[in-house]
């Protein structure tokens, strides 16, 4: 993206924030007043939006937490954007502005999360515990004590723990789904790609299914999946007393492949992959 349309894109995102939760950067740059004197500038050196002091931040400047994992940021995107990513701002932990693309849902599509399919069944009629919300303000993303990152770039499927996991073919999805990567990432995860038709255009989509309790034996990277394929089971590592399943999907970059990219973490990367509200692509559930 040229630097001129991103700082646009910035300037607009900013804007559309409401008045309480738009960052005033000029305070970022200013020594809180009730601070005591005596407290050397060293030992304040990160501080919030309104001036307090914050500890130093867990990644590197050129970093964001994003569910306690550092991941690097692409300030400096690669212009393969379709037409449906918008650009969103919010604050993180650590008092910085965190600006990153993502693919809101689609406004002719039901927003009701149990109108969709999931890789798991309901749990007590319900699907969706906590729900995609990088389109929203930043005072509106979630910043639950638990965790550690600002904003949901999925969906949260709540079910007992070592409930099947099983494949669920994207809408309008052409061919089965093939295993990206398997092993460590939002706990034990494993991700899958989809090729999915959308109007005249193939595009290809990462799902990830995180937190699980264990991969389904003899899962292994490059192997085809059809959809009811059992992958692993409802758990909860990387996120220790909260079993539920973490289910993402992003849109890979037409300049990336997925099954190039052997780093979990790299995947999720912005320069690789998009994140995607999944009522986007996840099919309907059937009427009754």
């Amino acid at each position: 993206m040229p630097t001129h349309a991103w700082i646009a894109a910035v300037s607009l995102a900013l804007v559309a924030l409401p008045a309480r939760a738009r960052p005033d950067l000029r305070v970022a740059e200013r020594a809180p007043s009730s601070l005591p004197r005596s407290v050397p500038e060293r030992e304040c050196s990160h501080r919030s939006i309104a001036g307090r002091c914050l500890p130093a931040p867990r990644c590197a400047v050129d970093e964001f937490d994003l569910d306690g994992m550092c991941v690097a940021l692409q300030m400096s995107l690669p212009d393969d954007i379709p037409a449906d990513v918008s650009t969103n701002a919010h604050v993180d932990r650590a008092g910085r502005l965190v600006v990153y693309e993502h693919i809101p849902r689609r406004p002719d599509l039901p927003g009701e999360y149990d109108r969709y399919t999931y890789p798991v069944p309901p749990w007590h009629g319900h699907t969706v515990t906590s729900g995609y919300d990088l389109d929203r303000p930043d005072a509106l993303q979630r910043r639950g004590a638990e965790l550690s990152a600002v904003g949901h770039g999925g969906v949260d499927l709540p079910q007992e723990r070592g409930t099947p996991v099983t494949v669920v073919a994207l809408r309008g999805q052409v061919g089965d789904a093939d295993v990206a990567y398997a092993g460590p990432l939002f706990g034990t995860t494993v991700v899958l790609r989809h090729v999915v038709r959308e109007g005249g255009t193939m595009r290809t989509y990462l799902a990830l299914h995180g937190h699980l309790d264990a991969i389904a034996p003899g899962l292994s990277r490059g192997q085809s999946v059809p959809a009811g394929t059992l992958i692993g089971f409802v758990g909860d590592t990387g996120a220790v007393g909260l079993v539920h399943l973490h289910y993402e999907t992003r849109l890979v970059r037409t300049s990336a492949d997925p099954m190039r990219v052997e780093n979990g973490i790299d995947l999720i990367g912005q320069s690789v992959s998009v994140p995607c509200d999944p009522r986007n692509v996840l099919p309907l559930a059937p009427a009754g």
